[in-house]
């Protein structure tokens, strides 16, 4: 069982909510904000795409490249991360870690949609936090692995 000191349980509700505005802004804004959202750390390591990118400068192109691609051709998705089961431990006061279940939805172009939609992915989700001088924490890696995936 978690045992977690009165300032640990508070740094957990601070990093839950890092992870759920992570997971907000790819349904909302998909990932395009990501740098004004101000989750993820400049020197955070991202699996995304089948590559792993370094930096919060190559998360931000590598969303940008996604969208223009997408608008190329049959337009934006919208997305639903949905997160669950999420577990933080520490490693000391200003790092931890974090594991949850994702499931993911997605489809082109604009909800509601009114035709049945069936998870695209449901990963095995891990990241790192750290909190920075400013008192914020941040994201500083990311990666998943899918364990059910749509053919």
């Amino acid at each position: 069982m978690a045992k977690f000191t009165p300032q640990q349980a508070a740094d957990v509700l601070a990093i839950k909510q890092v992870v759920y505005e992570w997971g907000d802004e790819l349904d909302i804004h998909n990932g395009l904000q990501m740098r004004q959202t101000d989750v993820l750390a400049d020197d955070v390591s991202y699996n995304v795409g089948g590559e792993w990118r370094e930096g919060l400068a190559a998360v931000e192109a590598f969303y940008n490249g996604r969208a223009e691609a997408m608008r190329a051709g049959a337009g934006l998705m919208t997305m639903r991360h949905i997160i669950t089961s999420l577990r933080v431990s520490f490693d000391d006061a200003d790092h931890a870690k974090v594991g949850y279940l994702l499931v993911f939805f997605a489809a082109l172009g604009d909800g509601p949609f009114d035709k049945y939609c069936d998870p695209l992915a449901v990963a095995d989700v891990k990241m790192e936090c750290r909190r920075d001088a400013d008192g914020e924490w941040r994201i500083t890696r990311f990666d998943s692995g899918q364990i059910f995936k749509r053919g």
